[in-house]
């Protein structure tokens, strides 16, 4: 590991066992100012700057009181909203296990499972006034079926959300390729008065996440 003369990036050597990627990640993550400022604040992940920065561009963590995190390991999400929102009740759900986080109920459970929206629920105490999701499918290496498995979660979350939300509350979710399917953007504007589109600066360059924020949900009609 060496520094550039006169510079401040550390570059990485070749290891035995190390593959090139995985130098070049290590490498990636050592000069990513986002990475150095989590530990520096204490949040598991540059992931919470995402959040940090949707929020302070649209402002739906204001009057939260209940919030479900779909997808939340490592858990930075959850760490911004316990910080932000130190009162509330927050449930999140995660297929991998998570550490845990003061204040915040974790379910270690697939959110695609039959049973989870009523142990979220039911974890809650009530209907929540804010569904995040930073959920992403495993990569298996063909981008259309990548983008198409994500999206499945994405609408799998968007409808969890206008079931359960109370109204006036938002909805925020990780998408790909510039932003969700229009049948998506057509259903969140049904049921939400704003559906915004955005990328914070926290998103890397080269990444195809952008971030969908519908906000002032209008409430399930009765049949």
């Amino acid at each position: 590991m060496s520094r550039d003369g006169g510079g401040l990036r550390t570059r990485v050597k070749s290891a035995r066992g190390r593959t090139a990627q995985s130098t070049r990640w290590l490498e990636r993550q050592l000069n990513d100012p986002y990475v150095r400022k989590a530990r520096a604040e204490g949040y598991r992940s540059r992931a919470a700057y995402k959040l940090i920065e949707l929020d302070e561009r649209f402002a739906f963590l204001k009057g939260a009181k209940r919030i479900v995190d779909l997808g939340l390991a490592p858990g930075g999400w959850s760490q911004v909203i316990k910080r932000r929102l130190p009162t509330s009740s927050v449930v999140g759900i995660d297929l991998l296990p998570v550490d845990p986080i003061d204040g915040v109920t974790i379910l270690q459970m697939d959110f695609m499972d039959d049973v989870a929206p009523d142990r979220l629920i039911e974890a809650l105490g009530g209907a929540p006034d804010l569904v995040v999701s930073d959920m992403a499918a495993n990569t298996v290496g063909h981008p259309q079926t990548d983008a198409l498995r994500t999206m499945a979660l994405v609408e799998a979350a968007s409808a969890f959300a206008i079931d359960v939300l109370r109204p006036g509350g938002a909805f925020v979710a990780k998408v790909f390729a510039g932003g969700a399917d229009s049948t998506l953007v057509a259903e969140l504007k049904r049921n939400f008065t704003t559906v915004k589109h955005a990328k914070p600066p926290a998103s890397r360059k080269g990444s195809v996440e952008w971030f969908v924020v519908a906000q002032n949900f209008k409430g399930r009609s009765e049949d």
